[in-house]
């Protein structure tokens, strides 16, 4: 097994067997205002939204896992693939410099014959375009794929803590300049668990990107998780470094009209999905809560999107809103915004 591939089952144990990982999120801080008459009829409800240009079920998305060249992880990457069309929600892959490194791992990024209808997103680290890579390898995810956008994902504290981490941030900016003017489909910036800052976002802006995943803390914490791999102390004094992904939300308002931005980290529940929308989310992004059933069926993963889905359903009744686009930056559904 090559070491990226065996560096992803590393990940995947982790997750699952230590509950530590999943730190705590701020969502129970923020109240909603409850509507004891919302004067609608739930049948009516429309949860329906648009992302890059293709309707989907309810502002929801398969976050970024795992891939590799391994059956377990293209068995999970095929569940959630055939899940995200059952639901018709997106799917974000796991990061695609596996199969860059090992062909073997490419055919667990092959999905589009599972999901032909729903957004898919490709996805590289962006610091190893400090590493050699560039356009070519960008094009060849997005290819393999078939995706409708490209995911750079930012990560320098997992790659602080990770043993064979890349450390190189400097000049990056620039190179994301020339890639977003090159590539064919969006990219969009993310973070890994940490919450973009508004100079984070500024940057993003200056090079073109138009679409931020936020991905605050509160959920998986990369960095404890590198610290089992690393058998470091650092992973586990950063386990909960960074933004919130609220806080992240309300230092991105003043860039609403500029750019949209996905939420993702600690999201656990459909009233966590309607909080992350009302503070400006489009969609929300769900990755851990997904895991152990891509392991087990497809019909495991749709079953807890589904629960998802009732989840945010029942709470946007709840608050009187007939369309769930409506929900979006609406305060005032906030009891203390």
């Amino acid at each position: 097994m090559s070491q990226i591939t065996q560096r992803k089952q590393d990940h995947i144990e982790a997750v699952l067997n230590d509950p530590d990982v999943e730190r705590q999120s701020d969502f129970d801080q923020l109240r909603l205002l409850h509507r004891a008459l919302p004067e609608l009829d739930f049948a009516a409800l429309d949860t329906r939204t648009t992302f890059l240009g293709k309707p989907i079920a309810f502002p929801f998305m398969v976050a970024s896992m795992t891939g590799g060249a391994a059956d377990n992880l293209a068995g999970i990457n095929r569940n959630l693939a055939l899940a995200a069309e059952a639901c018709g929600v997106p799917l974000a892959v796991g990061s695609q410099r596996a199969m860059m490194l090992d062909e073997a791992a490419q055919q667990s990024f092959q999905l589009r014959q599972y999901a032909p209808n729903v957004p898919l997103i490709a996805n590289l680290g962006a610091v190893q375009l400090n590493y050699g890579f560039g356009v070519d390898e960008a094009r060849r995810a997005v290819e393999t794929l078939q995706a409708d956008a490209l995911y750079l994902h930012l990560n320098p504290l997992q790659e602080l803590i990770q043993p064979e981490g890349d450390t190189h941030f400097g000049g990056l900016a620039d190179k994301i300049v020339k890639l977003v003017a090159q590539l064919d489909v969006p990219v969009i910036l993310k973070e890994v668990g940490s919450g973009l800052s508004p100079a984070d976002i500024e940057l993003g802006l200056q090079a073109g990107v138009t679409w931020f995943d936020v991905a605050g803390r509160g959920g998986t914490s990369w960095s404890r998780i590198e610290a089992h791999r690393a058998d470091n102390s650092l992973g586990f004094t950063f386990q909960d470094w960074g933004l919130t992904t609220l806080e992240s939300l309300r230092l991105a308002r003043p860039y609403q009209g500029q750019a949209q931005f996905i939420a993702s980290g600690g999201i656990r529940n459909g009233i966590d999905m309607v909080k992350a929308v009302i503070m400006g989310g489009r969609l929300c992004g769900v990755a851990a809560p997904l895991l152990a059933p891509a392991m087990t069926s497809e019909t495991a993963v749709v079953e807890k999107i589904e629960q998802f889905r009732q989840e945010f359903a029942t709470a946007q009744f709840l608050l009187g809103q007939a369309k769930a686009d409506d929900l979006h930056l609406n305060q005032t559904l906030l009891l203390n915004p």
